[in-house]
């Protein structure tokens, strides 16, 4: 059985001391694997590549980032990376035949979604009273971000149906997800179309 197989690694690593406004503050990683063993030379791999994130942050509190190294029976190798800050996640993941290549693009995507979105998520953040979650350039907070284009608003009735009845409409409509209310809970649902071909749902608590 595939379940003989899978070793599981869950350990908190190197802990990182972030300086703030005049504050300490940790940056955490929780790594496990599955299907592979973590060793030290993929561990201290994941160490380097990621705290070349640490510029980025402007942390208040204790920060993890949770780290989930697969392999799956093809040998591809995939690398989930989720980094969890008050009010906002921070994810990524990439899967590739090797696990450093993994680790090399993920930890760029992760980089790429800072530069791109810090300047937006900081002015969200003060307009509600909170505090920056990225570090700024000058002349970066200088500059306006550019907007969200919304180039269409449709307006839906949602019909009471099963997620299962959901997914046949998403896919007989040819779209990557479907909004539908839940017969049984009455609640507002979402049914989407994941990039191994599998699906999903989202359940609110309406």
């Amino acid at each position: 059985m595939l379940n003989a197989y899978i070793f599981w690694y869950n350990e908190i690593v190197k802990k990182k001391r972030i300086t703030v406004k005049g504050e300490s503050y940790m940056l955490k990683y929780n790594v496990r694997g599955e299907n592979i063993e973590v060793t030290d030379a993929l561990r201290s791999y994941v160490e380097k590549r990621l705290n070349k994130l640490e510029k980025y942050f402007e942390l208040s509190q204790d920060v993890i980032a949770h780290v989930n190294l697969k392999v799956y029976r093809d040998h591809s190798a995939k690398v989930e990376v989720t980094i969890l800050l008050p009010y906002l996640v921070l994810r990524a993941e990439e899967t590739t035949d090797d696990m450093y290549r993994s680790i090399d693009f993920v930890s760029e995507k992760l980089e790429r979604q800072i530069k791109k979105y810090k300047t937006r998520v900081n002015r969200k953040s003060r307009e509600k009273g909170l505090h920056d979650f990225f570090v700024e350039a000058p002349e970066e907070e200088e500059k306006k971000p550019a907007k969200f284009d919304i180039v269409r608003n449709k307006r839906v009735s949602l019909k009471p149906m099963d997620p299962e009845e959901a997914i046949l409409q998403m896919d007989m409509l040819g779209h990557d997800f479907f909004v539908f209310q839940d017969a049984e809970t009455n609640g507002t649902s979402v049914v989407y179309r994941r990039n191994d071909g599998r699906y999903g749902l989202i359940e609110t608590n309406e």
